[in-house]
């Protein structure tokens, strides 16, 4: 055991069991004494500090443990410190965090006494000379994406703790293949939390996994019912989020409530933001501006929020989602709960329009990898604009177009297209009596994704009331955007007439206004055109000429295109090897950029070429991977 091998180590005299309320402290530090027992010639003393608040107690309350009483006028710090002087003895003090004031008391007694060594369980960290402290982490959760096998699953640590409580109070329980994906599911939905895991282990006498997964969507209300011996506070989830959080300043809970609206985690910018924007949106006089640096630190200190480290960056800072949970509740009861996720969906409306500035040039996959890290802080702005009602309505649903209209890209280009497709569907239902800029915009949105996917009747049907809304606006950007589905649409149908007028047309405002990546787009769909006819020639040059646009843009996701599609020319004529290079090349560009959409086309033409040479096996396996991505991104 780590922590055992920590403390037989002759430096350290002194460590803490930090972690959230709930991980395990109590259950860990016991285990490490009984495992320590021999190694101390005077044994162990356990003394609980859970029913202690007032930090001039916690010398009494040792001191009564180990059988001490006041003597006279001499301090009881200066008893304790001759009787434990020459002892050699593991302090194990239980549940500190509320009691830190008297911190200093344990650095006297580790100086006065030589052989003396602490163990102390918070969910703090004392900050004082000498401490070790260990952080002691929620238990691992079975992979969702890879559930392991029904034996393997077994060892997986919090499936193990949920059967052995599970099987204390119904003794037929048992893992099965109907209920495993279940119980994973409720394991890693409590974060691996020992406490979250027995509270719901113990309402399967009355709920059947499935049934108890469901009610688990407000776990707060559900796991209650621990055992009676142990201490109130544990005695229900919200009882054990409420100790920490009573143990908070008032601005220190005012920030954890705040960062409970961010899901997923957070960067401190995006924290110091949304903190800035609240603050300028209620009375200063009532809740004075917060300490954001100071106040992140404390949290982290208390283990109400961790931080995950990324390299050459600042820190991410996460929420377990069980104390987000709780953090909204008191978002709710603070009444800033809707400033807040407003303050919230603004902040990440201004990054997704940031990305949008990129998503056309060689920044453009970094930006994409950072709407990655903040899908879920995404989605939830969405969610929240889209939830708005009566007045703040129209503000809202703003905010849901807006994100939509910077959304596309990132969401085509990172595989995500049925997931964008079904939110902006439902954006442009609510959308009809919006302003015509608003509507527009979601109108066209949902028309490039429908037309990504190959739905092209719907994209159509969008397209009409879009182009007019535009043109009635003015919007050559808008135009433009409509006039690429109509050109893809008219690909689609192969109809040569419609895909050269469209062009034609829209290359004469993009070489006027400059505006490289569209004019590109516009190229290939006009040298896919000639190449459906067999004119491989000017197919040829105009790839050629979109490459070079392309590649003076930097995106490699975008340059593999052209490649992809001279090399499917090529492959036509039966010119395998010249072929080749373009293949590898696009290939390679689509791994770069993580393209699934552009992985699967370049594998559909590697399952081709093996075909083509007899490698029946080869192809096979290049066409099912092709298919699974393609049916992974949504592409129809």
């Amino acid at each position: 055991m780590a922590v055992c091998r920590f403390l037989q180590r002759p430096e350290v005299r002194f460590v803490t069991l930090t972690g959230p309320g709930g991980v395990g402290k109590t259950r860990l530090s016991l285990a490490v004494a009984s495992e320590l027992q021999e190694d101390f010639d005077h044994g162990v003393c356990f003394v609980s500090l859970a029913a202690v608040s007032d930090a001039d107690l916690v010398i009494a309350t040792i001191a009564q443990t180990l059988g001490i009483w006041e003597a006279g006028d001499r301090p009881l710090l200066e008893q304790l410190q001759a009787y434990l002087r020459d002892q050699h003895l593991l302090l194990l003090l239980d549940n500190f965090e509320q009691v830190l004031a008297a911190a200093p008391h344990m650095t006297d007694l580790l100086q006065s006494c030589p052989h003396l060594h602490l163990l102390v369980t918070s969910r703090a960290a004392l900050r004082i000379q000498g401490e070790y402290e260990f952080t002691v982490s929620p238990l691992a959760v079975p992979d969702l994406k890879r559930l392991p096998a029904h034996e393997e699953l077994t060892q997986v640590a919090t499936v193990s703790l949920f059967l052995q409580r599970a099987q204390a109070i119904q003794p037929d329980f048992q893992l099965t293949t109907a209920n495993a994906r279940t119980i994973a599911q409720i394991c890693a939905r409590l974060d691996g939390l020992p406490l979250a895991i027995e509270l719901a282990a113990a309402r399967i006498k009355l709920l059947p996994p499935q049934a108890l997964l469901k009610r688990l969507k407000d776990r707060l209300q559900v796991l209650t019912g621990g055992t009676r011996d142990l201490p109130a506070r544990q005695q229900t989830l919200r009882n054990t989020l409420q100790w920490s959080y009573d143990l908070l300043s008032q601005q220190e809970q005012r920030l954890f409530c705040q960062l409970s609206v961010f899901a997923g985690g957070c960067s401190l910018q995006a924290v110091e933001a949304v903190a800035q924007a609240v603050d300028q949106a209620v009375i200063a006089d009532s809740h004075p501006a917060l300490e954001v640096l100071d106040g992140v630190v404390s949290l982290l200190d208390k283990s109400l929020l961790q931080q995950t480290e990324q390299e050459a960056e600042e820190p991410r800072l996460v929420m377990l989602e069980t104390i987000r949970e709780y953090g909204l509740e008191c978002l709710q009861a603070s009444g800033e709960l809707e400033t807040t996720r407003r303050a919230h969906a603004t902040y990440y409306l201004r990054l997704a329009e940031e990305a949008a500035e990129h998503h056309f040039g060689a920044e453009a996959g970094r930006w994409f990898e950072i709407l990655e890290q903040e899908q879920e802080n995404l989605r939830a702005a969405l969610q929240w604009a889209m939830a708005r009602q009566g007045k703040e309505a129209e503000s809202g649903f703003e905010i849901a177009v807006r994100l939509g209209w910077v959304l596309w890209r990132f969401w085509s280009v990172r595989g995500l297209l049925s997931e964008g497709r079904t939110l902006m569907e439902r954006v442009l239902a609510a959308s009809e009596k919006s302003p015509a800029s608003l509507r527009a915009r979601a109108l066209a949105a949902t028309a490039l994704l429908a037309s990504y996917q190959g739905d092209y009747v719907r994209a159509e049907q969008l397209c009409g009331e879009a182009l007019t809304l535009f043109q009635h606006l003015a919007d050559q950007r808008g135009i433009v955007h409509i006039q690429a589905v109509l050109i893809g649409i008219a690909l689609h149908r192969r109809d040569s007439a419609r895909i050269r007028a469209l062009a034609e047309e829209s290359l004469a405002l993009l070489r006027r206004d400059a505006d490289p990546w569209w004019t590109a787009y516009f190229l290939v769909v006009l040298a896919r055109e000639a190449s459906f006819h067999g004119e491989y020639v000017r197919a040829s040059q105009l790839f050629e000429e979109s490459l070079a646009l392309l590649r003076g843009l930097g995106y490699p996701g975008d340059v593999a295109w052209p490649l992809l599609y001279m090399a499917h020319d090529l492959i036509i004529q039966g010119e395998h090897l010249r072929a080749s290079p373009l293949l590898e090349e696009g290939l390679a560009l689509c791994r770069e950029a993580d393209s699934k959409g552009g992985l699967a086309y370049a594998l559909s033409l590697l399952g081709q070429v093996a075909l083509e040479q007899g490698d029946v096996s080869r192809a096979s396996t290049h066409f099912s991977e092709s298919l699974r991505l393609n049916q992974e991104v949504g592409h129809r």
